[in-house]
């Protein structure tokens, strides 16, 4: 998916300047590495807010038209006010073809209800992570990473070391062996049926 981004150089800075902004229905951000020095923008909010509630936005690169020049930027940090649906400033890193990146990409899972384990042993899915930390050149990066979980049973898992990478894609984890995603039996009613043939055994 591809995201563009229209946005205009910013000559005030300041919290004076930015809150102006904001009244404005404006955000202010930064653009930073590469050769280039940092570039201080100011975007559309509405816009930006829209935008940020897809999940490939986090995990793309992203194209800024700023002064009728197109670059290619990362989504770094986004202050948030507390309370409100508001974006207070937002940072974007330069995206250089020939550097590699590092960022974290969501995992995507597939087949859960056709699972063996879940299907017919009535086990549930327990996600224990839900996105990685990964290393590749900006073409290679994905906007998520599939896990398929179709063939588990209950007690099975996947682990990080079992994932299927893309192409020029890897995992800058310390432990490849931390669990993924794995299939637990219902162990409340698995109790729930030993209580009813306990107080069955007393009775008698």
């Amino acid at each position: 998916m591809q995201f563009e981004l229209k946005a205009q150089a910013r000559t005030l800075q300041g919290s004076g300047a930015s809150r102006r902004l904001r009244r404005a229905g404006k955000v202010p951000g930064i653009i930073y590495g590469g050769e280039a020095a940092p570039q201080a923008i100011e975007l559309d909010h509405n816009e930006l807010l829209l935008d940020m509630k897809r999940e490939a936005f986090h995990a793309s690169i992203l194209n800024i038209v700023l002064g009728g020049k197109k670059q290619q930027v990362l989504l770094r940090d986004t202050q948030m006010h507390a309370y409100k649906p508001q974006i207070l400033h937002v940072d974007f890193q330069r995206v250089t073809a020939t550097e590699e990146l590092h960022l974290m990409v969501p995992l995507h899972f597939i087949n859960e209800d056709s699972a063996p384990g879940v299907k017919l042993s009535g086990g549930l899915v327990n996600r224990v992570l839900t996105e990685v930390d990964v290393q590749c050149l900006p073409r290679n990066l994905p906007e998520f990473i599939e896990v398929d979980v179709g063939a588990l049973e209950v007690g099975e898992s996947i682990h990080l070391s079992e994932l299927k990478l893309p192409k020029g894609v890897k995992l800058t984890h310390e432990d490849d062996n931390s669990l993924v995603v794995g299939i637990v039996g219902k162990g409340g009613a698995e109790e729930g049926e030993e209580g009813e043939a306990a107080e069955g055994e007393a009775a008698t």
